[in-house]
């Protein structure tokens, strides 16, 4: 049996964060149905990019509608024993208004273009409150390592 790894200390939290957002394609956005106010928990390709998510999906689908009108947005990536969530709002945009080269960059990492179908996506930039970040329960008090859009931790 491996031995445990202790916990890790904020930096190497937020270090190891950062490495999920950049690396990681996919995640589970939460979102809230504005007009029965059930959840919605759904998987979508994302970028990180400015300090930011961008996710793609079809404007009419569920989720897309429920991020146009309730931009209070949940994201998890990573396993239950090493979990990032981030916490935050969403802006909207059309897959046609989206700048070339971030449109560019997110059909890299995502492995689709979302502007091939112009009239059916929407691009939706999750701008982050809160990040927690954690793998056990030792790692529990010093989870939140962004609050109110700040870092808890200073980069280094």
């Amino acid at each position: 049996m491996p031995e445990p790894l202790g916990p890790r200390d904020s930096e190497t939290r937020r270090q190891d964060a950062l490495y999920r957002l950049g690396h990681d394609v996919d995640a589970w956005v939460a979102t809230t149905d504005a007009d029965s106010g059930a959840p919605r928990l759904t998987p979508l390709s994302f970028l990180w990019h400015d300090d930011a998510m961008l996710f793609a999906t079809t404007t009419g689908s569920p989720t897309g509608r429920n991020l146009a009108a309730n931009p209070s947005v949940q994201v998890g990536l990573g396993l239950t024993r090493d979990v990032v969530l981030v916490q935050g709002t969403v802006d909207v945009t059309p897959a046609d208004s989206l700048d070339r080269e971030l449109g560019d960059a997110f059909a890299g990492k995502a492995g689709f273009d979302p502007r091939r179908q112009a009239g059916l996506y929407s691009y939706f930039r999750l701008t982050p409150h809160s990040i927690q970040v954690w793998r056990e329960e030792d790692e529990l008090a010093g989870r939140w390592l962004m609050r109110d859009g700040a870092w808890t931790v200073q980069r280094s």
